[in-house]
């Protein structure tokens, strides 16, 4: 522990006692700051740094210790400490709208999930739906505990919300806690401004039994950005409402520090929406994503200068300080994803088309892109009639296309070979906490056993069918993928390698038990992809208003 305190020096017990304490109720460990030879003593709870306690001291010149400061954080980067800020924030929200809870109706969630599994994962519909909060490793439970306030009032000029939703995983002998989600939002007429980390649905696909969009899923962690814009579908002035747009513009970092450290995140979309109260109606949109800045191994620091962040939002080549290949083409790593979908509306039934496809190009419509054989196009029926099956998806996916074969060859540029969620220079490419933002079928690096941080199987053609409904007070949910796969241009497998995952998941409240929510799933992978597997996820919920009115 630390230096023995000499008598009469009051600060060196007190940093004395204050060791042994935190040593004996935390089991703490004391190190030397080699920059200005002051004692650190810091607690780890399991193998996760959650709490880091700091205690500075120094001896003085009669070799008394002399306590500078004592100071407690929850996590030891700089954006953890924002973070944590931001939670803070949160807490204090919550106790000072404690006497408007007549109005706020400030939500809370308390959950316990387990999932077993025999294989070397988890099954894939276990873990590839619900933003990265399941662990592929075939053992895992998770423990979470939420507050949130949504919007309250449509029409309101004004409105807030927030959500804390703590996390504690525990898989492979491990233990880590943090905020899965962690945001504040504000609106002002239909401006939106959010901060923080949430889950978003971003796209045109269903929202429950899609097997995930072309550029955004449900398969990564929710990320820290700061998103400005109009959200929700608005009414362009003078068009009777038969004209809507949404769109916004993002900020985002990404902080799992994967490969290339720091890396930023720029995002902007715009959709487009024709129809208003006529029961048919068209929608187009544009998502525009790029991964920019950041320290990457072997290359160096990337610029971030206000000009460059001008450049990534124009895509633009970069300036003298970029890459040479950045200065010819294109600064950062682009992606953009164009989105249709047509939906008709009848009575109680509601049936859509949608297409999405991703180009790593230059901008084209998506009827005229190099890479038109690739795409997400799906069929969603829903109903509100007939419970027992309240909604039905067909998708269809391929991304083995990718322009052709050769980017280059012989002296003549093909512009082929675009390697989807794979960059040169950004190696973890599109991935966040090693698994793909886009769609899970791109398999995700949490699946390389070697360890590698780069999407190795981004070449594939999937068949998906979801169903779901209810059937007395029982909501049930499937899911059944096909998938066929053959890696990458650059590294094929020998062979093309089947794969079939398969979902039951079924939940039910129970007003008698206090409205706990129980919920089990069955999921299988069948095939040699991921190595056959069986798991069952069990989950216990409890869902209620903090305050009682």
């Amino acid at each position: 522990m630390g230096s023995p305190a000499r008598a009469g020096c009051s600060d060196s017990r007190n940093v004395e006692i204050l060791h042994r304490k935190l040593h004996k109720q935390f089991k703490t460990t004391n190190y030397t700051d080699s920059t200005n030879k002051k004692e650190i003593n810091s607690c780890h709870w399991g193998n996760s740094p959650f709490i880091f306690i700091k205690i500075l001291s120094s001896p003085d010149r009669s070799g008394c210790r002399k306590l500078h400061k004592l100071q407690v954080i929850t996590c030891v980067n700089q954006f953890n400490v924002l973070r944590n800020s931001l939670i803070l924030c949160v807490c204090l929200l919550l106790l000072s709208t404690a006497a408007e809870a007549q109005s706020d109706t400030i939500k809370y969630e308390v959950g316990f999930t387990g999932v077993g599994s025999t294989g070397a994962y988890a099954p894939f519909w276990l873990q590839s739906a619900n933003y990265g909060q399941i662990s592929a490793s075939p053992n895992s439970a998770n423990v979470n505990v939420g507050f949130s306030k949504d919007f309250n009032n449509r029409s309101a000029v004004f409105d807030y919300g927030f959500k804390a939703d703590l996390l504690l995983q525990s898989y492979d002998n491990k233990t880590k806690a943090y905020f899965h989600e962690a945001y504040m939002k504000a609106r002002l007429s239909v401006l939106d401004l959010i901060v923080g980390a949430r889950e978003e649905h971003l796209g045109t696909q269903d929202s429950s039994l899609s097997c995930g969009g072309f550029l955004f899923s449900k398969n990564a962690r929710p990320m820290p950005k700061i998103t400005l814009g109009i959200e929700r579908f608005t009414p362009v002035p003078f068009t009777k409402g038969y004209l809507e747009v949404k769109g916004a513009v993002a900020h985002g970092w990404f902080t799992d520090n994967i490969a290339v450290t720091n890396l930023l995140l720029h995002h902007k979309y715009i959709y487009f929406r024709v129809g208003g109260s006529l029961p048919f109606h068209f929608q187009y949109g544009v998502d525009h994503v790029a991964q920019w800045g950041g320290s990457s191994p072997g290359i160096g620091q990337q610029p971030t200068s206000l000009s460059d962040y001008l450049r990534i939002v124009m895509g633009s080549s970069g300036g003298s300080s970029a890459l040479e290949t950045d200065q010819i083409n294109a600064l950062g790593n682009h992606i953009i994803s164009q989105s249709m979908k047509v939906e008709y509306r009848i009575s109680d039934f509601s049936i859509s088309g949608y297409w999405q496809n991703i180009s790593e190009d230059s901008p084209k419509f998506m009827t005229n892109t190099m890479n038109k054989p690739d795409g997400l196009w799906g069929i969603s029926i829903r109903n509100n009639t007939f419970p027992i099956i309240k909604g039905l998806v067909y998708e269809y996916l391929n991304s083995t296309d990718q322009s052709g074969p050769f980017h280059d060859r012989d002296g003549i540029v093909y512009g082929g070979a675009d390697s989807y969620f794979q960059n040169g220079v950004y190696q973890n490419g599109w991935t966040y906490f090693s698994r793909t933002i886009g769609t899970p079928f791109l398999s995700s690096p949490v699946y390389n056993k070697n360890g590698g941080v780069a999407v190795v199987n981004s070449r594939v053609q999937v068949h998906h069918i979801g169903l779901e409904g209810e059937v007395q007070g029982y909501q049930y949910k499937a899911l059944c993928s096909f998938s066929k796969n053959y890696g990458t241009y650059g590294a094929p497998y020998p062979e093309m390698i089947r794969n079939t995952s398969l979902l039951l998941e079924v939940n039910k409240q129970f007003p008698k038990l206090s409205n706990i929510e129980l919920g089990c799933s069955v999921g299988a992978d069948i095939g040699k992809l991921y190595g056959n597997s069986v798991g069952c996820m069990v989950s216990v919920r409890k869902r209620g208003n903090l305050f009682s009115r």
